[in-house]
Parts: structure tokens; sequence; C-alpha cells
């Protein structure tokens, strides 16, 4: 099992391989299908809404029941993926496979996509303090940033390769 503290630098992405087991700490994002898209929107206008150098991002929503991965290889997800590797995320969070021009920019950019299992209550136990980060106004799809501590998963994609 390996520790990954974010922000992360790419030294650590360098050294982490598919199939590797890791814990998750620091701060993440959270964004899926209606706050990706206008994430990207405001970082191609200038903005500045969030620090996303070196960053994690979850796809998920945050509720009081808790947090668990969406499925990733929606178009309003997959679609930004490469974006906001580019723009500084180096983690991608979610379930399911990705296509093969999302497996490639993530390589350009030295980013990775992490699997973590859909058990809502392991989770959200990880949550140590959570606040709205962004895009209010999308209720629980807003984008989040969580403090968390020991998110599990497993390398799915890295360096051109992937699991599936």
């Amino acid at each position: 099992m390996k520790t990954i503290n974010v922000p992360v630098t790419d030294d650590v992405i360098i050294d982490l391989e598919v199939g590797d087991k890791i814990l998750i700490y620091g701060k993440i994002f959270t964004g899926r299908d209606a706050a990706l898209p206008k994430l990207v929107k405001s970082i191609k206008n200038g903005e500045n809404l969030i620090d996303i150098h070196g960053s994690a991002i979850m796809h998920t929503a945050v509720s009081d029941a808790g947090i668990s991965p969406t499925t990733s290889n929606k178009e309003e997800i997959e679609e930004n993926i490469p974006y906001l590797s580019k723009a500084g995320v180096k983690i991608h969070i979610g379930k399911g496979a990705l296509s093969e021009d999302t497996i490639k920019a993530l390589q350009e950019e030295n980013s990775i996509f992490i699997v973590t299992p859909p058990a809502a209550a392991l989770l959200t136990s990880k949550v140590k303090e959570k606040k709205i980060a962004a895009f209010a106004e999308e209720g629980m799809e807003a984008i989040h940033e969580l403090e968390v501590e020991g998110i599990p998963g497993i390398v799915a994609i890295a360096h051109g390769k992937s699991i599936y």
C-alpha cells in the first residue's frame, strides 16, 4: 500500500504503476456531470476558482448520505479529463474504463486515473472536512473541497497503460 499526499508532484506520479494500491491523504476536489464542464469553461476564461495544480478530483457528488464515485466515462466527465490534466490535475478518481484518447492524454500530462470502491460508508468515513469550493448553485454536484485521510484506490491508468 502506497501513501499519496496531495497536492502531488510529478515525481510521485512517475513512481506509480497500474495495479498499485494507494491511500490518498490531503485536500481533494469533487466534480461530476454538472460541475466539471463549468470548471473547464471557467479555466478557459482565465478564472482561478480553485487551485488544481497537483490536485486530485474525485468524480462524485457530496450529500449528507456521503460520497461514492460515479462512472467516469460519462461524456460530461471524460471529455473534461484531458483538459483538467493539462491544467494541473494529477489524479482523477472514479470508476470504469476510459477511452484510448483519454489514456493518451493522461500519459502526455503525467496524470493518472484511480478506481476506488463504490462504498459510500467506507469513503465517507475518510472525509474529515468538507466545504463548497465552486458552483454552489449545483447543490450536491457543486465542486467540493474535501480533507481526506486514507481514501483507498487502485491505479487503473498510468503511463499509457490501463488495468482494463
